[in-house]
């Protein structure tokens, strides 16, 4: 298969005009044993047996390459000159995620290291560069069979089987580069306040220091000015609070939701000694979620959120998206099918993805693609890259929940186990003390601790059983599905929303795939019954504030999606609406 490599600007919150994509054919090679490093790889010198087409995982079929043998320590290399229109900027170098470490090498020298497969980190590549022709070497590693990994769905076995899916090593995001000057804006954070008609903005500058810097904000709105204020930068870090002088409520407000996901635009210019050294465009929404008396409520009002369970997999791409209109019609179905939100299950979605729910209104819970077992090392890696991931999201509106840890992952014995409450509990308050604007669920699922939400995953399918087992909450407390406490002994029910977060899952074979879910359809009208059988006592229980249905598509051998792997709807998309809206 041959298609142009992911082309789109990889970091939509946050971008320059002037950027180099990186993505396409490199250089390749498996190191089984070893050697690279020891054998010098790292300088060029050795040839490459293979080629790649970055960005995708060589496991996948886009890669050229479609391997699914274990292959741990794998090498890139790509030649690359920087256009001489970027006169004497800084360089930086980003990779948007490789999986699971990796370093990097410029011209031979030692430009960048990262752990964590999920998130971004980039290195100034500057003074490693050369007139002409430079040359790029990746080393990534990738801990196949470590169970106390983060690694969300990938199987530590070769064949894919039960929830597990085929493995992603090394690059699977856009590699880029960007000129900048010397003081530039290292990134912002961006907090809307609806209630005091503000946005409060945190920017960041880096080597601002002995210099005159100054910021400048301007805010647009459908390309009409809605605020401009400039303030000096005095320190690293500068924090203002921008007032909106705008509509709010009553039909007419610009206030971020699904049914109407305004966006301001942001362009933040930095000012030098008075000269610009550096423009950035962002973007915002004026979006509140909160928990008020055991209500969950967006922008100040009580809101059902009826979600997708989506795991952004894709047949040929795995856990990168062919292309960015693949992550836009994920979107679009969802919203097609009458579903306001969706759970990234199991995975630290691409930004771009995160862009097209800001844009076209779709509700997102990020969550951490979490390990298997708890280990002291563990904790290490899983809160260093969920720090990361927090920090890469925070500004889009679209996120209005952090689950840093579903069904007990990475702390299988938390029922009984204090050390791994409190790690649950350090997730918890961690998560909280990045960002207090969102919920947080400890331990999405079952055997939560301290949380904001208290959520539920039950597949049971039969009609009665659900419309009796959630008539009240303390049958829904104690029912126990899947045989788990719902809360950790010594932490008690206060009150909190209660909402379904895995429930449906039901399999009907549509296409080649063959496979399994929670329970079976016969024929399109059996499917629909199902459907109909699971939501309408889920979606109509009181006590219930909200339901994610398992599940967008199938993936590889979990056929349990309301569309094919390849994304065909099982049963017409208006008939799944009807059911979803209750009808």
């Amino acid at each position: 298969m041959s298609m142009q490599p992911r082309a789109e600007y990889p970091r939509p919150q946050f971008v320059r005009d002037r950027w180099l994509n990186l993505n396409g054919e490199w250089e390749f090679e498996f190191d089984d044993n070893n050697a690279g490093e020891r054998e010098d790889w790292q300088s060029g010198a050795q040839a490459f047996s293979r080629t790649i087409i970055v960005p995708y995982c060589y496991q996948s079929e886009l890669s050229g390459i479609g391997e699914t043998a274990f292959h741990d320590i794998v090498w890139y290399k790509r030649s690359f000159r920087i256009p001489v229109e970027y006169g004497n900027s800084r360089i930086l170098l980003h990779f948007g995620a490789v999986d699971y470490e990796a370093r990097v090498w410029v011209n031979g020298k030692l430009v960048a290291s990262h752990e964590g497969g999920h998130t971004p980190f980039q290195a100034d590549i500057t003074d490693a560069l050369s007139d002409e022709d430079n040359l790029l070497v990746v080393r990534a590693v990738d801990y196949s069979k470590d169970v106390t990994l983060p690694r969300g769905k990938q199987f530590w076995e070769e064949k894919s089987a039960g929830i597990f899916y085929t493995r992603t090593t090394g690059i699977w995001q856009t590699v880029w580069l960007e000129p900048v000057s010397e003081t530039h804006l290292g990134r912002c954070r961006v907090t809307p306040d609806i209630d005091n008609n503000e946005v409060k903005l945190q920017a960041f500058v880096e080597a601002a220091s002995g210099r005159d810097v100054s910021l400048r904000a301007t805010v647009t709105f459908q390309g009409a000015l809605v605020s401009e204020d400039t303030f000096r930068m005095t320190r690293a870090s500068e924090t203002r609070t921008i007032t909106i002088h705008d509509f709010n409520d009553h039909g007419l407000g610009r206030w971020w939701s699904p049914e109407k996901p305004n966006l301001y635009d942001l362009r933040l210019t930095l000012l030098v000694d008075g000269q610009e050294t550096d423009t950035v465009q962002a973007y915002f929404g004026m979006r509140k979620i909160s928990v008020e008396d055991g209500v969950v409520l967006l922008n100040n009002r009580p809101y059902e959120m009826r979600m997708v369970l989506d795991q952004g997999y894709f047949p040929t791409g795995l856990l990168t998206a062919p292309t960015d209109e693949d992550l836009k019609r994920d979107i679009e179905l969802t919203k097609e099918m009458g579903f306001n939100g969706a759970r990234k299950h199991q995975k630290i979605e691409d930004p771009r993805y995160l862009y097209w729910a800001d844009r076209l209104g779709l509700l997102v819970w990020g969550e951490m693609a979490n390990a298997y077992h708890f280990s002291e090392s563990y904790v290490g890696r899983v809160t260093r890259e969920w720090l990361e991931a927090v920090e890469r999201d925070y500004n889009h509106p679209c996120i209005v929940v952090w689950v840093p840890i579903n069904e007990s992952w990475g702390v299988t014995n938390i029922l009984v186990d204090s050390q791994q409450q409190q790690h649950a509990l350090a997730m918890y308050h961690m998560t909280k003390s990045l960002d207090p604007t969102r919920p947080v669920i400890s331990n999405d699922g079952w055997e939560l601790v301290k949380t904001d939400l208290v959520t539920i995953h039950d597949y049971e399918w039969r009609k009665d059983v659900l419309e009796d087992r959630y008539s009240t909450v303390d049958k829904a407390l104690s029912a126990r599905p899947g045989n788990r406490w719902i809360l950790v002994p010594g932490f008690p029910y206060e009150g909190q929303p209660i909402l379904m977060t895995e429930f449906g899952g039901i399999a009907f074979q549509k296409s080649g795939w063959e496979g399994w879910g929670y329970s079976g359809a016969s024929d399109d009208e059996d499917f629909e019954q199902r459907l109909r059988d699971v939501i309408g006592p889920i979606a109509k229980a009181p006590l219930l504030q909200g339901y994610c249905y398992t599940q967008l598509t199938d993936v590889e051998q979990e056929i349990n999606g309301l569309l094919t792997y390849d994304r065909k709807p099982k049963i017409p998309l208006e008939r799944i609406r009807a059911i979803v809206n209750g009808r």
